[in-house]
């Protein structure tokens, strides 16, 4: 499909549209959300203008909405953003995003995307988080936990969804990179997913941010997922 990219290593099966990072937009837009619409408000204003980077199906999106934020919602999945009710959507690459002078409270990079195997994509997610958040703005991003690829295989059941979620194994294919394999059963449906993830160390992590002109500014949730940065003094 034109505008989108097709990420190496990334496939998926199951019924329905797959993108092309191998992401189901029925199994997208099935899952229940866990704590992160509560994590990003606690630290914004009430009607903060948000960039929500990656929104998928809109999981965070709508409890974000509902909490009274105004949200331009961007993913380069035609399918996924048909999903998304309340929020201004932009289909495109996060990577070469063009919103022209808007700028806004806050932008939030979810999903372990900052994790991408691809060093030039990360330099693009960055970047787009540092261009468009305001100089005194807040950018919100999720990190894997410390176990994420070593604490395998592993499951967890998403109740709300009626979804046991495994997460099958991460196998080594060089230069940091691990090719990570997940499953998702429903009673009526399962789904799988492979994908690229580079392990980031905090001081890696935080290296990253500093090269795309933000600064950690604190960790959110106690297992250090949740991070809060701000635009670096130039």
């Amino acid at each position: 499909m034109s505008g989108q990219l097709v990420r190496e290593g990334h496939t998926g099966t199951g019924r329905g549209s797959i993108t092309p990072d191998g992401c189901a937009v029925e199994l997208y837009s099935r899952l229940s959300v866990g704590d992160e619409p509560a994590v990003i408000g606690s630290v914004l204003p009430p009607g903060a203008s948000v960039l929500e980077l990656g929104c998928g199906a809109g999981r965070v999106t709508h409890p974000l909405v509902a909490r009274g934020f105004e949200v331009t919602a961007v993913d380069e999945s035609e399918q996924m953003l048909e999903r998304v009710r309340g929020a201004r959507t932009v289909r495109s690459p996060i990577e070469t995003l063009d919103l022209g002078e808007e700028r806004f409270d806050a932008v939030v990079l979810g999903s372990f995307l900052v994790h991408t195997s691809d060093h030039r994509v990360r330099e693009g997610l960055l970047g787009a988080c540092r261009t468009y958040v305001k100089d005194d703005g807040a950018v919100l991003i999720q990190r894997e936990g410390a176990d994420y690829h070593t604490d395998l295989p592993r499951e967890r059941e998403d109740r709300a969804a009626g979804c046991t979620i495994r997460m099958l194994s991460a196998e080594p294919v060089g230069d940091g990179v691990d090719e990570v394999r997940a499953e998702y059963v429903f009673e009526d449906a399962r789904w799988t997913q492979t994908f690229r993830s580079r392990a980031l160390s905090v001081e890696r992590f935080e290296a990253y941010l500093g090269e795309a002109g933000l600064v950690v500014d604190r960790y959110l949730t106690p297992d250090g997922m949740w991070v809060l940065a701000r635009p670096g003094r130039a």
